[in-house]
């Protein structure tokens, strides 16, 4: 398995997370306030200049307002639409 923050898997994530930010209505300025950190470390993560750890993620999802689990589950759905629509393209 591959072990960078370049993956699809990983791009997906983070525009997972953003997305959740933003259906929440918060700024990265609020998201950052609400976690005790700057702005530029949530642009950072955003990005994936910077991995985010379970722990992390956790901090994440409460200050957005969102459980893990449902957040997880909407990625996972995610996931499973990248890979159906993958594996679709690839039959002849």
């Amino acid at each position: 398995m591959e072990k960078s923050i370049f993956t699809k898997d990983y791009s997906l994530f983070l525009a997972h997370l953003r997305m959740a930010r933003k259906a929440a209505g918060l700024t990265q300025q609020e998201l950052a306030r609400r976690l005790g950190q700057t702005q530029a470390f949530v642009s950072k993560c955003e990005r994936g200049e910077r991995r985010i750890d379970f722990a992390e993620l956790r901090a994440f999802c409460h200050a957005i307002g969102v459980p893990v689990v449902a957040f997880v589950q909407g990625l996972e759905d995610a996931l499973a639409q990248e890979t159906d629509a993958e594996w679709t393209a690839e039959r002849p």
